[in-house]
């Protein structure tokens, strides 16, 4: 009986959120959840997930979206923010602005809008000086 219950308390810890909005669900508002969302119908608003944000081939979503990851293969139109990664598959649409690290876009996709992979940071950044003694000349051939 321990046993039964210590391996429930385990499988509640190790199991993700998902979440589904399926085909046919019309929604329009502001939604937030922990964890991964599917979304197969349309949404007008925002979406805000920490985890992973599905984007079905049938799915409509207009307004702002901010997500740990996105998989887009549906149609989105707005500003997004994704943490870790932007990933646009076919026949996938996204139009807005996006601001994320990393972005794939597959072949037969399509993005129109401005993207910001944080190249502000890169500017802090600064190669490490060489001294070059006095006097002595470098050449690049």
């Amino acid at each position: 009986m321990w046993a039964m219950k210590a391996r429930d308390q385990q499988a509640e810890q190790n199991s993700e959120n998902f979440t589904l909005l399926g085909k046919g669900v019309d929604f329009k508002g502001v939604v937030s959840f922990d964890g991964t969302v599917r979304v197969d119908g349309h949404v007008e608003g925002e979406i805000h997930t920490t985890g992973t944000l599905i984007v079905g081939e049938h799915a409509v979503i207009e307004g702002i979206v901010s997500a740990g990851v996105l998989m887009n293969s549906g149609k989105i139109n707005g500003t997004i923010t994704a943490i870790e990664k932007i990933h646009i598959i076919k026949p996938g649409v996204l139009i807005g602005d996006i601001r994320t690290p990393v972005i794939a876009i597959e072949e037969g996709s399509h993005f129109h809008g401005m993207c910001d992979m944080g190249a502000h940071h890169w500017g802090d950044e600064r190669a490490p000086s060489v001294d070059v003694p006095h006097g002595l000349v470098v050449s690049a051939h």
